[in-house]
């Protein structure tokens, strides 16, 4: 258990949402406060102190942070997400509720299309205050479960802590490895004991994808070549229902399922395509007017604060709490939709 005991000082160039909502009341009201999982404030803050340059700088331990550290928490969602203490979230993930036929069939514009949302199990506390035997706990059943899927979903899983170099460069080459060094996460506590209780499922088409023990105990990823949005959500629900006949999820009324990073919080997801659009890349005013209209990010094909190369976008939903997953999708759906009207449309 870790402690604080004096008010953190900030740079006057601090600009996470930590520093601007963690007044000296604040902080006086929660430092001696811990959760049942042995959580403190200094937990909750030490990412962001570390790490100036956060966007958010705050994490839960356990689900029970959110309400235990609420005098933090709470701006720091409504800010972020434009959500209040006394709204309740819905999830709806039902793909006959999505409006989304191939914007693209002939393949020009989009290259890939991923939807991913994070899983944290109900039972267990969030990553940042796990023990090594619980990680190692959520391994074994997340992983077995998974390898009881069938059909479209059945495929193999592969632990980070014995993986061979072949199986590992073949992760590599498919986009799927994922690895220590975020110093975010390390500041968090989500780094522990690396690599135990971490591993990569895959299906046997590779469009079927579970991160376990990463930043959430499960990211759990539909993706495919192209832009068929709705296939790529229907695999994704039928996946995640699939999952729950066996594991039950950290979900309230208010936050939908619960991550230990508030920016996750609701519908825990991303949907996203790579498209190219050579013309809007000349044309960012009129790029980011449609993304702003359909509440949309754009960010390099590396991810975020990275740069686009050969006019190739990553486009995703920006609202996750306080909307459901369908219009999450629909969102991202009906914004490329506009995006490529526009990108034929533009002369240079």
């Amino acid at each position: 258990m870790n402690s604080i005991s004096q008010y953190p000082i900030f740079p006057a160039n601090c600009k996470s949402l930590l520093c601007k909502h963690l007044s000296k009341e604040v902080f006086k009201q929660l430092k001696d406060i811990i959760s049942p999982n042995g959580y403190s404030l200094y937990d909750v803050i030490n990412s962001g102190i570390v790490n100036i340059d956060s966007g958010i700088g705050v994490y839960a331990g356990d689900s029970e942070s959110y309400q235990l550290f609420a005098p933090l928490f709470d701006p720091i969602i409504e800010d972020y997400h434009g959500f209040k203490a006394s709204d309740k979230h819905l999830s709806n993930l039902n793909p006959n509720d999505l409006n989304a036929s191939n914007p693209d069939d002939d393949n020009q514009y989009i290259i890939s299309t991923r939807i991913r949302v994070a899983r944290n199990l109900a039972t267990y506390p969030l990553g940042p205050a796990i023990s090594k035997n619980q990680r190692n706990e959520i391994e074994k059943l997340v992983s077995e479960t998974l390898l009881s899927l069938t059909a479209e979903l059945a495929g193999s899983y592969y632990p980070l802590k014995t993986m061979t170099k072949e199986i590992q460069n073949q992760l590599i080459e498919d986009h799927f490895l994922f690895k220590a060094g975020d110093r975010f996460l390390e500041a968090s506590g989500l780094n522990r004991d690396w690599p135990d209780g971490r591993g990569i499922y895959h299906n046997n088409d590779k469009t079927f994808l579970v991160w376990i023990n990463e930043e959430d105990q499960m990211r759990i990823i539909s993706m495919q070549a192209g832009g068929d949005i709705k296939a790529t959500f229907t695999r994704l629900s039928s996946a995640i229902a699939e999952i729950e006949k066996n594991i039950s999820f950290a979900y309230s009324e208010h936050l939908g399922y619960i991550s230990s990073c508030p920016s996750n919080l609701g519908t825990a997801m991303r949907a996203s395509v790579h498209i190219k659009l050579p013309k809007l890349a000349n044309n960012m005013n009129v790029f980011k007017d449609i993304t702003d209209e359909y509440h949309l990010q754009i960010r390099g094909i590396h991810g975020e604060h990275s740069e686009t190369v050969d006019a190739v976008f990553d486009i995703s939903n920006k609202r996750r709490l306080g909307v459901t997953e369908v219009d999450c999708v629909q969102d991202m759906y009906d914004g490329v939709v506009k995006l490529i009207e526009i990108e034929k449309s533009l002369k240079i």
